[in-house]
């Protein structure tokens, strides 16, 4: 059975990106993707993904917000937070939140 993947980026080329790498893997199904972290929510609760990789900045809602609203919903799924942002404090605040872990957008 697929891993199905949510993704949720502002950046239409970076989702296109994601999209082209991770379709690479027949296991691994891009079920949906969201521009903002409040449709990364609402698609969250339709979709109901195994996974989302998630931007920390968006407009309308910042990953961190998504992941907090998305955990609340107490779905079986997991977030991993996509990132250029790189400090200690952010681990913290994601772990908090409830993300699983997350990935520099810089490696």
């Amino acid at each position: 059975m697929a891993i199905r993947i949510l993704l949720a980026d502002d950046h239409d080329v970076v989702r296109q990106g994601l999209r082209t790498i991770l379709r690479a893997r027949p296991e691994w199904e891009i079920c949906g993707e969201a521009a903002n972290g409040k449709e990364a929510v609402e698609a969250a609760q339709r979709l109901q993904p195994d996974l989302i990789v998630l931007d920390i900045t968006m407009p309308i809602m910042s990953g961190l917000e998504a992941t907090e609203e998305i955990q609340k919903l107490h779905l079986d799924t997991r977030v991993l937070i996509f990132t250029m942002h790189d400090s200690k404090s952010l681990v913290r605040a994601l772990k908090k939140a409830g993300a699983e872990g997350y990935v520099l957008k810089s490696h």
